[in-house]
């Protein structure tokens, strides 16, 4: 199955961390990275008194059923030394959100795909029109669309992570 993968950190050395959790990410069971977008400075969401971070897209190809590619999302992120507290939009060495998996609508306790609110978030969805302008997204619309709706002039590209 095709999957997209959204990573994102802004504590310690975040080019660093995307770095890491994307050879994680090819090095996991049942799963190859296909490629990844350029990395993006962009500023923080919901608390705005923090670091910027650094995002990127993962497009990955995996026989993992989404909820075991959920536990391997969170194997990396524990493996790469995130905390999970209580703090909602707060800083993060490392977060991975599986964005999308193939076509699939999930909506459970813990898992929700498409990510909710991702086709809102320029920091999302500039990385993913990099790999897949013509993308539909279920339920939102073609990513080239939904990206033409959003204030992407925050979303920096890095040199040099392509």
């Amino acid at each position: 199955m095709r999957a997209f993968v959204g990573l994102g950190g802004n504590l310690g050395d975040p080019v660093a961390q995307i770095e890491s959790a994307l050879k994680a990410l090819d090095q996991s069971p049942q799963t190859r990275l296909i490629r990844h977008s350029g990395f993006y400075r962009t500023p923080p969401w919901g608390i705005t008194e923090q670091a910027e971070f650094v995002n990127a897209v993962a497009e990955i190809e995996t026989t993992l059923s989404p909820f075991q590619l959920l536990r391997e999302l969170l194997r990396i992120e524990v493996e790469a030394g995130r905390l999970r507290d209580e703090t909602r939009w707060g800083p993060r060495l490392i977060d991975l959100d599986l964005l999308l998996y193939g076509e699939s609508m999930i909506d459970e306790d813990n898992l929700r795909v498409p990510h909710p609110r991702m086709a809102e978030r320029a920091f999302v969805m500039v990385p993913l029109a990099e790999l897949e302008p013509s993308l539909s997204l279920p339920e939102h619309g073609v990513v080239s669309a939904l990206l033409a709706g959003l204030d992407t002039s925050t979303c920096i590209r890095l040199p040099g992570h392509d």
